[in-house]
């Protein structure tokens, strides 16, 4: 009996309209949030949204979906491999 993998893709998605209304699929949890600060676990790494009078409109943490109002200034993904590399360069730096 020959076994064959079966591969999940991770899904997942973002909508800007505006700069005013972020759509997001894909959110696993909520790390933190604040006015000025949105840290989320994503299906794809840690997104660190910033802006203004940032506001959580929709969290459906089960089913993935977020959407948040207010001035999105910027959206960044952080993967655990980029802090790793950041803290053997700073290792190397102060040797």
């Amino acid at each position: 009996m020959e076994k064959k993998e079966i591969k999940i893709e991770e899904k997942s998605s973002m909508t800007l309209e505006n700069r005013k209304r972020l759509f997001l699929n894909g959110v696993v949890e909520v790390v933190s949030f604040n006015e000025d600060q949105i840290i989320l676990n994503t299906k794809l790494g840690t997104l660190h949204i910033k802006g203004e009078g940032l506001k959580m409109n929709k969290l459906d943490v089960q089913n993935g979906e977020v959407i948040i109002n207010g001035m999105i200034n910027s959206c960044v993904y952080v993967n655990k491999e980029n802090k790793k590399e950041k803290e053997k360069l700073f290792k190397k730096l102060f040797k």
